[in-house]
């Protein structure tokens, strides 16, 4: 469903609360779909069951709304679309592969670490199972070097160019424990969606190339992308449920007003003190634009 002008996403994944470094990332994607006249849509990445927090999703959905963030269209849940994910793994043919090393063994096999900390695949069972092994996951071949290249330009972080073999190898597309990969139901949902613009956390800046890789090998659209700086807190972390950020329960107006302002300095706005969300809005979206304009990232 290829439509035409901006379409954007906001993609929470269930896994607890939102917090201020969601709605930092929430804002930014908003903002941006308001100020080019485009969709703002908004999906429950909860393809991970086995982490998905019941109520969590209901909870993100009716706390945006009294944000004032109102999405268009109908929410979309990964967990209702393993068909999809099925499908698109299935039109990949031979670069899929099955994989029978477990956690510990990938982390015992000394290989390269990669940007987010994950242990780069030794490509083990790239040429078939050893003998008596069985399947524990499916895996997508990359290319080898010098071929693995992939480059684009974000909105925010300028020209990015990786190497799938030396920066991620060998990723997952299907986990042991039976749930669709993150990397895959990304890219089936936003060509679903028709997303033209991804405004996300710069968290999934190293994530990008592959997610590009598997758009080229199944023919998908790739959308413009723009990763905006991540909340940290006082240790340097990334704000988020795991460092212990805290949930966002803004009790009135006022809480509510002082959330978006606390998201609004964080993306660099400046923008006045104001009292009712009416008035933050009126703000906020030229405040957003007048930013796109010095930064030159205006992808109108």
């Amino acid at each position: 469903m290829r439509g035409t002008g901006y379409i954007g996403r906001f993609a929470p994944s269930p896994t607890g609360p939102l917090h201020a470094g969601s709605l930092v990332a929430a804002l930014a994607s908003y903002l941006d779909a308001r100020v080019h006249h485009g969709q703002w849509l908004l999906r429950i990445e909860d393809v991970d069951e086995g982490r998905t927090v019941a109520g969590a999703g209901a909870a993100a959905l009716a706390l945006l709304a009294r944000l004032g963030m109102h999405w268009d269209g109908e929410v979309l849940w990964q967990s209702a679309r393993a068909a999809l994910y099925q499908a698109a793994a299935g039109r990949l043919g031979p670069l899929v592969y099955p994989c029978g090393c477990n956690r510990r063994e990938i982390a015992d096999s000394r290989s390269a670490i990669a940007a987010d900390g994950a242990v780069i695949y030794a490509g083990t069972c790239r040429h078939g199972l050893a003998p008596g092994r069985a399947a524990r996951s499916l895996r997508l071949r990359v290319p080898e070097a010098p071929f693995d290249r992939i480059g684009f330009v974000d909105r925010f972080a300028g020209a990015v160019t990786a190497q799938l073999a030396r920066d991620a190898g060998d990723f997952v597309l299907k986990r042991a424990d039976g749930y669709w990969a993150y990397q895959l139901a990304v890219v089936v949902d936003d060509a679903e969606q028709a997303v033209s613009d991804v405004v996300r956390g710069d968290d999934l800046l190293d994530s990008t190339a592959r997610q590009i890789y598997l758009q080229q090998l199944l023919a998908l659209p790739t959308p413009r992308y723009l990763h905006v700086p991540v909340l940290r807190n006082a240790l340097g972390e990334k704000y988020s449920k795991q460092t212990g950020a805290p949930a966002l329960t803004p009790a009135g107006q006022a809480e509510a007003v002082g959330a978006l302002m606390a998201a609004a300095q964080a993306l660099g706005l400046g923008l006045s003190p104001c009292a009712r969300l009416a008035d933050f809005w009126r703000a906020a979206v030229p405040a957003w634009a007048r930013q796109l304009d010095v930064r030159g990232a205006d992808a109108r």
